[in-house]
């Protein structure tokens, strides 16, 4: 078994604390969908938020709404990089895993979507 990282990233409608935890759980539940793993093989997973979202952690949605209480979760401001995408969450889950990297979907949501295109294959699955 090996850890491997799986990424994500949405954005939320406002600077409110429900916005940011909808955003993130939706984002969250559908990592896991795609990804087909349980909370125990999660070995950490951080997030980031750019500085127009601040009225809430978005590991909130993770320990709260999902129950990763036990997973060790962090939260860090995202870089100020110009023509940024706006109100942007992302996150990297850590997961010890038997799958190969190649069968891992990366999900991009609502306005992040746009942070991939470049990146994405014919299927619309995100490379790595």
């Amino acid at each position: 078994m090996k850890v491997r990282g799986i990424r994500g990233a949405t954005t939320a409608d406002s600077n409110t604390q429900d916005a940011i935890v909808d955003a993130t759980e939706e984002l969250l539940t559908e990592i896991v969908a795609q990804n087909d793993f349980e909370t125990d093989d999660i070995a950490t997973a951080m997030f980031t938020a750019t500085t127009d979202l601040n009225a809430e952690f978005p590991a909130m949605a993770a320990r709260v709404r999902l129950g990763w209480t036990d997973v060790a979760l962090m939260c860090a401001q995202e870089m100020q990089v110009p023509n940024g995408q706006a109100r942007s969450i992302r996150v990297m889950i850590l997961v010890n895993t038997d799958k190969q990297a190649k069968e891992l979907h990366n999900v991009y949501l609502k306005g992040a979507v746009n942070m991939r295109k470049r990146d994405t294959d014919n299927d619309g699955r995100t490379t790595n």
